[in-house]
Order: structure tokens, then C-alpha cells, then sequence
């Protein structure tokens, strides 16, 4: 008893502390919120929250809210904010609204933690497992992590998301199917790219809930399909309503995610590239890189069968990297993960290059970005290059998580061959 009071003491000790760091950092350093909303590094076309407040102002003045073609994020948000006392004059309410959505998210992460699912899923137990963080050091790792706290301040729409995810992972892993594809589906809804992750949360749901219920595969996947899908109809319904029966909203939400319309530079791999781009192979180029965004899906589903956590923090990576409009943001809710897979970091190789490269980008992506704009010292690959070695870094480590993912489930198989060098021939 006296124990379990001194995990929730710590742990409300861990959010306060959270919440008024980020809550200083607001009101003592007033032109920081600005100044990070403004990097590229925080805000995308699709999360940006002065790209939000054009869309409110137009919203509040009964203006279709995507004429102009600023502002491209999900209809919903704007009744949110509108509730809002009026961030001019009373930006506390956002930043309070702000900080609460981070909360949440290290809540739901510290469930998934205490869970103990990365190291003993339904199908497969590491030898491994006992080396473990608890979820205070996860939640607590993901609350004082730079980027989350950067991301807080910036104000960016993905914190949304994120929490969205990370729900939606706590929820299927706690035996709440329902929950899960409902958050999933918000997740998607307010950012593209979460969709991608429906294949190995069904499978995290379907694992957790057969141990409860007896249901065959393809009547549960038919069922929570059907959920998302309908949430998805309930939201898009309600989005139509609210921007005057109109589907303008589509094709600037989601659309330009699918077809780039807005080239503005980011941390992620597309933009150069299809600034450099001619017209004419401009579709065929599009179709490749979502291809290759989308088919590590299937493959890592299928291959990790046995691990759908991992296979959902691996995709995390993945997209952190390849979706269109990356920020670190989704560095952040990556890294978030991570942790949870202590019990493997003994058989990562490179750690030490992984988290080298990731400072190094940190202090020269800022500093080439402002050759570039500010100084005209330098060009834009200045910039592209360092993205390139950010993605380099990112790169080595969702390789190097899922080498030594596999290489625990191969030890379980092959035992003799525990601490032996692997070598391919």
C-alpha cells in the first residue's frame, strides 16, 4: 500500500514538475513560443499553429477557412480553439490546453510501460524482459525530452496526434479494442499517416482480447474495420457540416499531404527533392514515395508477427523519417517508445554514432538553415544536407532497434547461439 502511494506521489510529483517547467518557459521567455512556432523544425504546412489562427480568423468571421490555401488542417480543430478565450489577449488557455494534451500523452505512455508488453507480448516472451524502465522513467524521459518540451512550446497540431496514437496503443493493449480504433481513427483523421498503423494494432488488440474473449481473426478484424471506418464517416460528416456542407476540406487537408502542393522546407526527405522535380515526372515520383512509405507495413507486420508494439514503434521511425511533412515531433513520440524496449538496447550496435549524429543535426540543422535564409551565405543544400544526415541518423536507429529485436527473438529459438557474433555469408 505505502509503496503504491509513493509511485503516485512521484508520479504527480513527475507532472507538476512537467507542467510548470513548460508552463515557465511560456511566461518567462515570452518571444520563445514565436520563435519556435516559426521553425521549420517544429511547424509543417500541415501543423503550423499560425497557419491555425489564419484558419480561426477566417473561421470567426464566417470565411471558409481554407480559401486562400494556408491553412490545411482538420476542420475540427477550429470549433476547438474557438472555445478558447481569444489567444491574443488570453494565450494562457492555449498553452494550458497545450501542456494538458502532453500530460495525457505521458499518462497513456506510462501504462504502456507498467504493461510490461514490449518484453512479454501474448505470443512472445524475451529471456530478457526483467531489464526494464519503469513507466515513471518513460513518462519521464518523454516529458524532459528537448523536443517534446520544443514541440509543446511551438504549438504545432501534432501533439494532437500523438496523444492520439499513444492512446490508441495504451487502449489495446489494456483489452479496450473500441477505444483503441476510435483513437486511431482521430489520429488519422487529424493527420494522414496514422492509418498506417490499423495492420499491427489490430493485431496488439486482437492478442490482448482473445485472452479474454474467445472471437476468430476475421470476424474481429471485420468488426473494428468497420469501427474505423465509421468513426471516420462520423468525422468527415461533421467537418462537412461545419464548413458549410462543403468537401473543400479534403483535397487541402488531406491533399496536399498525398500530392506535396506545398513545398515549404522541412526535416524530412520530399521537399528538395521535388523542388528539383519536372512536372512531368512529378506523379510518378509521388506514387514512389508513398509506396516505399507504406510498404514497410506489411513487411515488418508480417515478420514481427509476435511483436506488434514493436512493428508500431519501428513504423513511428520509419515515418518520423519518410512522411511528407516530418517535424520533430514525430522524433519526439518515436523516442518516446524506445524506452519501453530496454531490455534489447544490450544488442544495439550503435548507439553511440545514433545519438552523435542526432546532436550533431541539432546544432548545425538550426545554424545551416540560417545561412541559408537569413545570412544568403548559403544556398539550400546547405539545408538539405543536414537533413539528409538527420535521416542518416534516424535511419541507424530504427535499423539498429530492429536488429536487436530480431536478434532477441532468434536467441529464444536458437539458444546456443546467445552472445555469439552473427556473420551473413
Amino acid at each position: 500500500m505505502n509503496d503504491g502511494k509513493v509511485t503516485v506521489g512521484r508520479t504527480a510529483g513527475l507532472f507538476l514538475g512537467a507542467a510548470v517547467l513548460r508552463l515557465a518557459l511560456f511566461t518567462l521567455f515570452p518571444g520563445l513560443p514565436d520563435l519556435l512556432t516559426g521553425r521549420v523544425e517544429v511547424s509543417t504546412p500541415v501543423t503550423s499553429f499560425k497557419r491555425l489562427q489564419e484558419g480561426l480568423f477566417l473561421y470567426n468571421h464566417n470565411v471558409s477557412p481554407y480559401e486562400g490555401g494556408v491553412y490545411h488542417q482538420a476542420p475540427l480543430f477550429l470549433p476547438l480553439f474557438a472555445l478558447l478565450p481569444s489567444f491574443a489577449t488570453l494565450p494562457i488557455f492555449t498553452y494550458l490546453l497545450y501542456i494538458a494534451v502532453d500530460l495525457l500523452s505521458a499518462n497513456a505512455l506510462l501504462k504502456i510501460a507498467d504493461s510490461r508488453e514490449a518484453g512479454s507480448s501474448a505470443l512472445f516472451t524475451s529471456p530478457r524482459r526483467d531489464k526494464r524502465w519503469s513507466g515513471f522513467i518513460v513518462a519521464a524521459l518523454f516529458l524532459l525530452n528537448p523536443f517534446t518540451i520544443a514541440t509543446c512550446i511551438g504549438r504545432p497540431t501534432s501533439v494532437f496526434t500523438t496523444c492520439a496514437i499513444i492512446h490508441a496503443i495504451a487502449k489495446a493493449i489494456a483489452g479496450a479494442p473500441f477505444t483503441a480504433m476510435v483513437a486511431l481513427s482521430f489520429a488519422s483523421y487529424l493527420s494522414l499517416y496514422p492509418l498506417l498503423l490499423l495492420p499491427p494494432l489490430l493485431l496488439l488488440a486482437y492478442d490482448r482480447r482473445k485472452q479474454t474473449t474467445k472471437t476468430t481473426p476475421f470476424a474481429f478484424t471485420v468488426t473494428h474495420l468497420g469501427i474505423v471506418v465509421g468513426v471516420h464517416a462520423i468525422l468527415f460528416g461533421m467537418s462537412y457540416l461545419l464548413t458549410d456542407c462543403s468537401w473543400e476540406f479534403l483535397p487541402s487537408t488531406y491533399g496536399i499531404q498525398l500530392t506535396l502542393q506545398d513545398l515549404t522546407p522541412n526535416v524530412g526527405l520530399w521537399w528538395y527533392f521535388f523542388v528539383e522535380m519536372f512536372d512531368s515526372f512529378r506523379s510518378f515520383f509521388l506514387a514512389v514515395f508513398w509506396l516505399h512509405l507504406s510498404a514497410y507495413v506489411g513487411g515488418l507486420t508480417i515478420r514481427i508477427r509476435r511483436q506488434p508494439l514493436a512493428v508500431m514503434t519501428l513504423l513511428l521511425g520509419i515515418f518520423a523519417i519518410f512522411k511528407p511533412y516530418p517535424s520533430i515531433s514525430d522524433t519526439s513520440l518515436f523516442l518516446a517508445l524506445i524506452p519501453l524496449f530496454r531490455h534489447v538496447f544490450p544488442l544495439m550496435r550503435y548507439t553511440f554514432l545514433e545519438t552523435a549524429i542526432v546532436i550533431y543535426c541539432c546544432f548545425l540543422g538550426p545554424a545551416f538553415y540560417h545561412l541559408w535564409i537569413y545570412a544568403g551565405s548559403g544556398n539550400a543544400n546547405f539545408f538539405y544536407a543536414i537533413t539528409l544526415v538527420w535521416g542518416l541518423g534516424l535511419s541507424l536507429l530504427v535499423c539498429d532497434l530492429t536488429f536487436a529485436v530480431l536478434r532477441d527473438e532468434w536467441e529464444v529459438e536458437r539458444p546456443e547461439m546467445v552472445g555469439k557474433e552473427i556473420r551473413q555469408i
